[in-house]
């Protein structure tokens, strides 16, 4: 882009050419800028006012500019090239660096027409600027996500240096005050850089001479940093300290949590350490994620699926338990589940370990056991205080399970989650369990099995023809498939970001029966089934595979398939 051309452009002549605003329009935006205390430039009140989508802005600008107008998925950005605009620089006049070529750089921006900013770069860099166009909630989530990888990748030098220099042990001083070392600057950023990249968990694994981080993203786990074995110890002592464990404790599993704020960020971490050969394994979760959810005004569920839940939950007592491994969304589902529930006249009491999300009017209880608050002693504390609805985090044991059985029979409605492969599997797990099956035929309302299924990346997606073979596992007749091919958007893996499915098994008067009579798992199958009574979790995978939103790949990890 020759940078004169910019200067002899007036944006509010290009938005007219192309038939965008009118003159009538311009002159309210060039009041509004007039009168403006912020000094906005024209695009930004243009935009702010409604006048024009900043995509058309930004179409209309690189169309003139003979410039590209690109997405920040376009292409992969390189984060050697980013690091030479400082990022106080890059946020203020919102412009990314994403590649070099000779002696000239790349950059994007929401505003080509930002002569002082490019002559600032240019200063900056050394560098001719070719600019691309884009717009500006990409850019802005981009710098965050990519300066905060250099800031990590810099920790990461830093503390290992830290470490050569302190000694064999590899330890760094991270008592009160030491905030700016770098094992604290490390773990912070670690942090920072797996939130805003929607992780669910940080992994810290050692190793004999490394130690891996890994953090899990829409289900699955991806390489992120290799560190100095040397520097284990002084991760592992300042994770404790956030999380109030015991640092001289090295031979037993921990578990505890800690909340943070890292910039305009609030965090909630939980924390589990395990002893290995080399070390402590450390993994974090955060407890609650602001990802974006797909069907959020039904619980995640499909239509179908939500109304049948619906006139599950209209019951005035009973059991209902939602199941599925660890991992497939079950808190969050009964999180919505009860914020739902709170707007009715009812008092809800919960038992959680550990309480992941606070709601509004509803009372929530942390177990402690140290303190003797278990489950089973909270709960029992729980019906001395008149709830209507009760949620136990987790049913664990036959005590939680048949005092939540009875109180389901003395008419509360209990929420809580089990772990079991299907919502058909969950009756046998119970009995399992020792309850009675008098009990859990009368109490039993509902059984809800989740699972998350990972959706294919739409910036890599391609279709293709299925073999024989694969058609047969499908079990339906289709053209073609999609799967991902990998790109720098998901982390090579083919995927980005997750959709749950259900099975919903509601209770009838045939299965409280068949309950009671203490039928076989096999008979309980066949009648929902032949009277579809169920709509099972393959049968969803097979219908997000044939609406192109997941891989066959993924029917194969969730389903049992035998030749």
């Amino acid at each position: 882009m020759a940078v004169a051309a910019t200067t002899q452009l007036r944006l509010g002549e290009v938005l007219i050419d192309a038939g965008y605003i009118t003159g009538e329009q311009l002159n309210q935006a060039l009041a509004l800028q007039k009168s403006s205390p912020e000094k906005k430039r024209l695009g930004e009140v243009l935009v702010d006012s409604g006048i024009i989508t900043e995509t058309r802005l930004n179409s209309a600008l690189a169309r003139r500019l003979n410039i590209k107008y690109v997405s920040v998925s376009d292409a992969p950005i390189d984060i050697a090239s980013v690091a030479k605009i400082p990022k106080t620089v890059a946020m203020k006049h919102c412009m990314l660096a994403i590649a070099v070529e000779g002696q000239t750089l790349r950059v994007i921006t929401n505003d080509p027409l930002n002569y002082y900013a490019i002559e600032d770069i240019k200063l900056i860099t050394h560098m001719q600027i070719d600019i691309q166009v884009c717009n500006k909630n990409e850019i802005v989530s981009a710098i965050n996500e990519y300066y905060s990888e250099i800031e990590t990748q810099k920790a990461a030098h830093g503390a290992n240096e830290a470490s050569v220099q302190t000694g064999p042990l590899g330890y760094v001083d991270i008592s009160a005050g030491a905030d700016d070392t770098p094992v604290v600057t490390l773990i912070n950023s670690t942090l920072y850089k797996a939130h805003s990249a929607g992780a669910s968990d940080i992994h810290i694994e050692p190793f004999d001479k490394t130690t891996q981080v890994r953090i899990r993203v829409d289900g699955q786990i991806v390489d992120y940093l290799t560190l100095s074995a040397a520097l284990h110890a002084s991760i592992v002592a300042r994770i404790k300290i956030l999380s109030s464990l015991d640092i001289a404790e090295k031979r037993a599993p921990q578990d505890g949590h800690f909340r943070a704020k890292l910039e305009d960020i609030e965090i909630n971490v939980r924390v589990s350490t395990l002893p290995t050969v080399f070390g402590e394994k450390i993994v974090m979760r955060f407890m609650s994620q602001s990802a974006t959810l797909d069907n959020a005004g039904t619980f995640g569920m499909e239509r179908d699926d939500y109304e049948k839940m619906l006139k599950i939950l209209q019951s005035p007592h009973g059991v209902i338990y939602v199941t599925g491994p660890t991992g497939s969304g079950k808190t969050t589902t009964l999180y919505m589940i009860m914020e739902m529930l709170s707007k009715r006249f009812v008092n809800i009491s919960t038992i959680e370990d550990p309480v992941e999300k606070t709601l509004a009017r509803i009372n929530q209880t942390q177990i402690n056991p140290l303190a003797g608050l278990t489950f089973e002693s909270g709960l029992r504390s729980i019906l001395r205080q008149d709830p209507d609805i009760i949620m136990i985090g987790e049913t664990r044991d036959a005590e939680t399970a048949s005092i939540s059985v009875r109180a389901a029979l003395t008419g509360h409605l209990v929420l809580s989650s089990l772990h079991t492969n299907d919502s058909v599997s969950a009756i046998v797990r119970l009995l399992d369990m020792g309850l009675e099956d008098y009990l859990l035929a009368n109490s039993l309302v509902g059984v809800v099995a989740q699972r998350l299924v990972k959706k294919v990346c739409p910036f890599c997606a391609e279709e293709y023809k299925p073999t024989e073979n694969e058609l047969r596992i499908l079990g339906i007749r289709t053209d073609t498939l999609l799967r991902g091919r990998g790109c720098h958007n998901c982390n090579n893996t083919g995927y980005k970001g997750r959709v749950a499915i259900h099975e919903i098994l509601s209770i009838d008067g045939t299965i409280r029966n068949m309950i009671s009579q203490k039928a076989q798992t096999e008979d309980i199958y066949r009648y929902v089934r032949e009277n579809n009574k169920l709509k099972s979790l393959d049968k969803s995978i097979r219908k997000l595979i044939l609406e192109k939103k997941t891989s066959l790949e993924e029917l194969l990890k969730l389903t049992y398939f035998v030749e």
